[in-house]
């Protein structure tokens, strides 16, 4: 075996091998989905993000000989530390070889990168941040993820506990058919009428004439909602502005709504479409003409990924997220979909996860952050 070697990536060149490294690392696993290759480009800081605005990053190669063994970011987010007085570094974009001895060079070359800034506690895998796509999948690995969530090998977990992270905390993943609606509609239908009444509570839907602004608002509930979030960093208007500029694509009116109290929009919920495989199709590539299979016909998707129920602090407690998840279920059916994800929701929120489970929901995917400590 050729001797290891670990290194910045400093050129176009080796940029391009960081990139493409996965689709040889995944070879033949028909579980894996490509990540959209431009979109990648920017979360890892290759070409211009809003995240980067105020954040850093520098990634690496493992290499034996000319062969990639390895790749890893090392992210400096300067609004966790701002936030949390929590000065860590954070890892992400980790894919390896079973390798111990690359795994290990990675993430020693992480530390001493953070070392240099004067940092010791790391946390990850985060691509770039809790925003984002993040987190090691543990359990669940019998099939896919779902649009804008990870996928690994199982020996990732060995690789990064052995060099001595250990769990911070898990997220999960939920699953649910359009079978077990009526049951649960019928459970739940009553209670949500007697919330509704008792706060002047009103549903709205996006509004396609101006989809781009209710995107914007509902991304700016999402921020407010999650101020007590485990970890949670609001995302910058930069941010918001670039996301809700993506989202208005691939977002579908009728599977995003609002709750309105007294007039003023107090919880949002939106699905997205299941994309993955049609990402899979067009293999991460959206020009020249990949964007329009993956665009084309989403009524056709029959999966969904509910991504997001927040509610504004004041209003939490108050049981809208019910609401929310009840208004979205007639849409649903008209739209013909047969499965939805709730992804993801942390261990260490009760309320979503003692909702979802109440309502049926199974439990099929387990994602972890890793804590390292000096």
């Amino acid at each position: 075996m050729d001797s290891l070697v670990v290194q910045p990536v400093t050129s176009k060149r080796e940029q391009k091998l960081f990139l493409e490294f996965p689709w040889t690392l995944y070879r033949g696993d028909a579980n894996w989905i490509p990540p959209l290759r431009t979109n990648q480009r920017e979360l890892v800081g290759y070409r211009p993000h809003p995240f980067y605005e105020r954040n850093e990053s520098q990634t690496f190669l493992a290499l034996r000989g000319d062969q990639v063994v390895g790749r890893i970011a090392a992210i400096l987010n300067r609004g966790h530390i701002e936030r949390f007085g929590d000065s860590r570094g954070f890892f992400g974009f980790f894919e390896c070889r079973d390798d111990p001895e690359a795994a290990a060079g990675l993430f020693d070359a992480v530390r001493r990168w953070f070392a240099e800034r004067g940092i010791e506690k790391l946390r990850g895998p985060v691509n770039p941040s809790l925003n984002y796509e993040l987190g090691l999948l543990i359990a669940g690995f019998d099939s896919p993820p779902t649009f804008m969530m990870t996928y690994n090998p199982p020996y990732y977990q060995r690789l990064i506990e052995d060099y001595g992270f250990r769990k911070a905390q898990d997220l999960y993943a939920y699953w649910g058919h359009v079978s077990m609606l009526p049951e649960i509609r019928a459970k739940l239908k009553p209670v949500c009428d007697k919330i509704s009444e008792r706060l002047g509570a009103r549903i709205r839907y996006l509004n396609k004439r101006r989809f781009l602004d209710d995107v914007h608002q509902f991304l700016n509930i999402y921020n407010q909602s999650l101020t007590n979030t485990w970890g949670f960093v609001p995302m910058s208007e930069g941010e918001v502005r670039h996301i809700a500029s993506a989202l208005r694509w691939l977002m579908v009116p009728e599977l995003a709504l609002g709750v309105e109290v007294d007039g003023r929009m107090a919880g949002a919920v939106f699905g997205l479409p299941d994309y993955n495989p049609r990402i899979k199709q067009i293999d991460g590539r959206l020009f020249p003409f990949g964007f329009i299979h993956l665009l084309r016909n989403k009524r056709a998707i029959k999966r969904v990924r509910v991504i997001s129920t927040n509610v504004l602090p004041e209003y939490q407690l108050l049981g809208l997220g019910l609401v929310l998840l009840d208004g979205l279920v007639p849409k649903a059916l008209e739209w013909g979909i047969e499965e939805a994800e709730f992804s993801w929701v942390l261990e260490s929120n009760a309320l979503s996860r003692g909702s979802l489970e109440k309502g049926g929901a199974k439990r099929i995917k387990t994602y972890r952050l890793y804590d390292l400590h000096p």
